[in-house]
């Protein structure tokens, strides 16, 4: 009796073992990856139209593609809004800075980039296995589905961006921000030097 338990015992601890393996590999290929944000988002891309085709080829799993749909929405408005929301600033008496000589506070998101694409990513491939199970396959009009996630998409994006314009804040900065000496800036103001 006392091998059977111990046979059942070493079948744990190896599957521990592989699963904390496969854990330690799957973190180090994921640590790698976050520099190559095009490439990433690429594979999101293609993880995406797969998705689509899939759903196109059965007709169906509208319910799911309408809760992915959903979840992507709440997402992006964690990606679009800053980490410390100014509208609760401006109620503790601190604020944004007005005057060049009050403190610059860089715009942080609330949902890091990578956070943002790995949760996509990982969305997507749920929804996809979930289209192998008929119980997720809910019989609904798609039309309207369709109809009320792109109101819904148009309200919350019409409040995230008059929260933007009202506090002055803009998510998204191209590239790295280059300075020119003195130079530039005087001949932007019009004097030239002789």
């Amino acid at each position: 009796m006392e091998a059977a338990g111990g046979g059942a015992a070493s079948n744990v601890a190896s599957l521990v073992k592989w699963r904390n393996d496969f854990s330690r590999a799957f973190q180090y290929y994921l640590d790698r990856s976050t520099p190559h944000s095009v490439q990433r988002w690429l594979g999101t891309l293609a993880a995406t139209a797969i998705y689509m085709l899939r759903v196109y080829y059965v007709q169906g799993f509208y319910v799911v593609s309408y809760a992915l749909g959903i979840y992507i929405l709440n997402l992006l408005i964690g990606f679009l809004s800053p980490k410390v929301d100014p509208e609760l600033e401006v109620l503790d008496g601190a604020s944004l800075p007005t005057k060049e000589s009050d403190e610059f506070k860089p715009f942080i998101r609330r949902l890091p980039e990578f956070k943002f694409w790995y949760s996509i990513t990982k969305a997507f491939c749920i929804a996809f296995l979930m289209t192998f199970f008929s119980m997720f396959d809910v019989p609904v009009f798609w039309p309207i589905l369709l109809c009320y996630w792109i109101v819904l998409f148009i309200l919350t994006m019409k409040r995230q961006i008059m929260h933007m314009i009202k506090y002055k804040y803009v998510p998204f900065s191209v590239g790295k921000q280059r300075y020119s000496g003195k130079n530039s800036a005087a001949s932007s103001s019009g004097i030239t030097k002789d």
